[in-house]
């Protein structure tokens, strides 16, 4: 069997996954802030349901409450940013 990697590891457990996925939807929104095209307009709504996903699946795996809010607390800003990001695309 094969030996598993720390980093795939990392990646199974719910709360890392979660932080992740939520670095993730920040770059995302950043380049859609950015560069407001459609596309990556696009781009960072997907990172951001993912990133909403990730935090269902921790809640329900009851990860460390603290950590799952602060992670909440950050998407929830991150939705906002792409608010304005989508707003300005749509003005053009």
């Amino acid at each position: 069997m094969a030996k598993r990697s720390d980093t795939s590891w990392k990646k199974d457990n719910p709360n890392t996954f979660l932080s992740n996925s939520v670095q993730k939807a920040d770059r995302a929104v950043k380049q859609a802030m950015t560069h407001p095209e459609e596309i990556a307009v696009e781009h960072a709504f997907n990172s951001i349901s993912r990133a909403d996903k990730a935090r269902l699946h921790a809640e329900q795996q009851d990860e460390p409450a603290n950590s799952v809010q602060q992670n909440k607390e950050q998407l929830d800003l991150i939705k906002g940013q792409l608010n304005e990001a989508n707003g300005i695309v749509k003005d053009h």
